[in-house]
């Protein structure tokens, strides 16, 4: 069951059915609808016994039991199909980050152990780290940011950005929602909230490092000194194919490093005043709740406008402070939901952040 089929996740899961015929049958695609010809080109080809558009195809198709779900679908929309999913009690292949960062104990609550497969390539190799120790002997996660195409820039000189600019990612070919947050690091910030709903470290356990190769994609130190580290050049096939696998691996699903020519690996310490996404994204997943559901949210809203040319680049994470900050007065200076958290609470969070930012902008 593929959502999503037609954005960079999607076309690239059925990449992977195509390479192994024989081992998969598509029982469902779903998609927005924004690439018509594309998805018609797809049912017609994997005859799906169902296909829709829209939010509630994908709530259904992810109801339907008995089926790996790839949810691929890009933010909040994501959340609804990521819940039909875990209550059908299929298998989740979540390359939809956002459901599981703006849910929080919506989704976990609802998710037996090992239902959901991370398939962010940071959070699937984190996953595949983790099989080399006890939960008990990890010190620490550290995930791995490219740094985007403005590494090494000052706050001063991004001002300037343009969204051509932002668009033209250094490593990674990805749709331009997730490009863009990937140039202002917001992207990582909601990894960070990631790796600790799916992984239950501590905010002070997770740290993120700037790697600008991408060919290692995240590391897991343990309490003796070593770490285990996840290294292939840049492809999301790897982590997609362990998704509709996992625990099992596909054979030659994509290059290996080759060690056959000479490597270098770079590592450079995370500029937090040049890209404040991921300290802000800190403070939205230590307050819980909804907050990480307005961080989102929020964000979604200034990077159209920065794509409409109504945003500088620096005025994304800035307005996405703004607004969390006024949810912060709103609820006194604590999210003290927790654990009664429901649906209707982030959508409505969602809603407000987004009312809030919009008119924020104008």
């Amino acid at each position: 069951m593929i959502l999503g089929s037609t954005g960079s996740i999607g076309t690239q899961a059925l990449d992977v059915v195509r390479a192994n015929p024989g081992r998969f049958r598509v029982v469902g695609l779903t998609a927005g609808g924004s690439n018509r010809e594309l998805y018609d080109a797809q049912v017609a080809e994997f005859s799906p016994a169902f296909a829709g558009l829209g939010e509630q195809a994908s709530v259904e198709a992810a109801s339907m039991p008995g089926a790996v779900v790839l949810n691929g679908i890009t933010g909040a929309v994501g959340l609804r199909p990521t819940v039909a999913a875990l209550d059908a009690g299929n298998t989740l292949a979540l390359a939809n980050k956002e459901s599981l960062i703006i849910g929080g104990s919506v989704v976990t609550s609802r998710a037996k152990p090992g239902q959901i497969v991370p398939v962010d390539s940071e959070h699937s190799a984190l996953a595949q780290c983790l099989q080399a120790g006890r939960a008990d002997e990890v010190r620490r996660l550290v995930l791995t940011a490219s740094g985007g195409p403005f590494r090494g820039r000052t706050r001063a000189q991004l001002a300037e950005v343009t969204p051509a600019q932002a668009l033209n990612h250094p490593t990674w070919d990805m749709g331009p929602v997730v490009t863009i947050n990937s140039a202002t690091l917001v992207n990582k910030g909601l990894e960070v909230i990631e790796a600790h709903l799916l992984f239950g470290i501590d905010f002070d356990q997770i740290e993120v490092v700037v790697h600008p190769t991408s060919v290692v994609h995240s590391m897991v130190e343990f309490y003796d000194g070593s770490t285990i580290v996840q290294a292939s050049p840049p492809t999301m096939l790897i982590p997609i194919a362990l998704g509709l696998v996992w625990p099992e691996r596909l054979p030659d699903t994509a290059p290996a490093v080759d060690w056959s020519q000479a490597q270098k690996w770079e590592f450079f310490p995370l500029d937090d005043v040049a890209f404040p996404a991921v300290a802000l994204a800190r403070e939205a997943g230590s307050a819980g709740g909804t907050a990480p559901a307005v961080y989102n949210a929020a964000n979604e809203v200034c990077v159209q406008a920065f794509r409409d040319g109504r945003l500088p680049f620096t005025g994304i994470v800035d307005t996405v402070g703004e607004i969390l900050g006024r949810h912060r007065e709103g609820s006194n200076g604590s999210d003290s939901l927790g654990a009664s958290l429901t649906i209707e609470d982030v959508l409505a969070a969602d809603a407000w952040a987004r009312d809030e930012a919009t008119s924020y902008l104008s």
